[in-house]
């Protein structure tokens, strides 16, 4: 099937597209069987999917659908092209290592904030196995066969996740709380859109003004969304121990000390986060682990 539109670009700082699209790897994403990724998403001139592929020093892009030419131009900001990490020089040995041993790690923009929200919100107070199922179901159930030439699913669009009354959630392990959360968002979906254009204070200022989007989904949203990469997910259940491990050698750690840490990397703290889960690093484990739950037979 011939693309709708495509078009290839120079990156202007050395990228990985594996290690870029990396943390982005939700029901919406599939890696192909070579070096191409593929991406439907709802773009604001219609429904898209993306074929990005390196070719040497270039970065094709093909498109289908009615949104096809606007994902194709907004690309180079997906591929996170316009994401500076001049500034930033670690001095931490570890976190030094792991800058120099992937260059290639940008920061992506993907400019859907909606789409970033709902699996956000999915990750709240939940493990991230739960998480990634109820989102893979979520997007099964809702959402839309994605044009082109390969088997996607568009995430479900606002319209529809609005008019869904939240027992329908159930069934996919997300309680009434997180549903109403999507619900109320959906309905004001174009609020959300509207940060794109904004400066990232006001950004998360309007992101935490709906209810149940605290520090923690803002932080989350706007690092996939608005290419925010100091964004520090506040309140993360393992995020604060694995800094606190991995800067200071401490098993355990609080979300204080975590952003003491952090502060000599500021407009980057987003960046270590990134670095220090993409090279697996994680606290040691006490205890039992966090129990998965049944919320569709509550």
């Amino acid at each position: 099937m011939l693309p709708d539109a495509e078009a290839w670009f120079e990156p202007r700082r050395p990228l990985n597209l594996s290690l870029t699209f990396h943390l982005l790897g939700a029901g919406t994403w599939r890696r192909g069987d070579g070096a191409d990724f593929w991406h439907a998403t709802r773009t604001p001139a219609g429904a898209a999917t993306l074929q990005i592929s390196r070719r040497d020093s270039l970065v094709d892009v093909r498109a289908w659908g009615p949104g096809a030419r606007w994902a194709v131009e907004h690309a180079p900001l997906l591929c996170g092209d316009e994401d500076d990490d001049s500034g930033f020089a670690p001095a931490h040995p570890l976190i030094a290592r792991l800058h120099r041993q992937t260059p290639g790690m940008r920061t992506p923009r993907t400019h859907a904030v909606f789409e970033a929200l709902v699996p956000s919100v999915l990750a709240q107070l939940v493990t991230g196995i739960e998480a990634r199922s109820s989102y893979h179901r979520l997007v099964a159930a809702f959402g839309e066969r994605a044009p082109g030439p390969v088997a996607l699913m568009l995430p479900p669009s606002p319209q529809v996740l609005a008019q869904t009354p939240y027992w329908s959630f159930h069934r996919f392990g997300i309680e009434r709380k997180r549903a109403e959360v999507i619900m109320r968002a959906a309905r004001s979906a174009n609020r959300l859109e509207e940060t794109v254009a904004m400066d990232l204070p006001s950004a998360y200022r309007r992101l935490q003004a709906f209810p149940g989007v605290g520090p923690w989904t803002a932080a989350k949203v706007a690092g996939v969304a608005l290419g925010d990469a100091d964004a520090v997910p506040v309140g993360d259940y393992h995020i604060p121990h694995i800094v606190g491990f991995a800067l200071e050698g401490t098993a355990r750690s609080t979300d204080e000390r975590m952003l003491e840490l952090l502060e000599p990397y500021r407009g980057h703290r987003g960046r270590v986060i990134r670095l220090l889960m993409v090279a697996g690093i994680t606290e040691p484990k006490f205890g039992p682990h966090r129990p998965l739950r049944r919320i569709e037979k509550n």
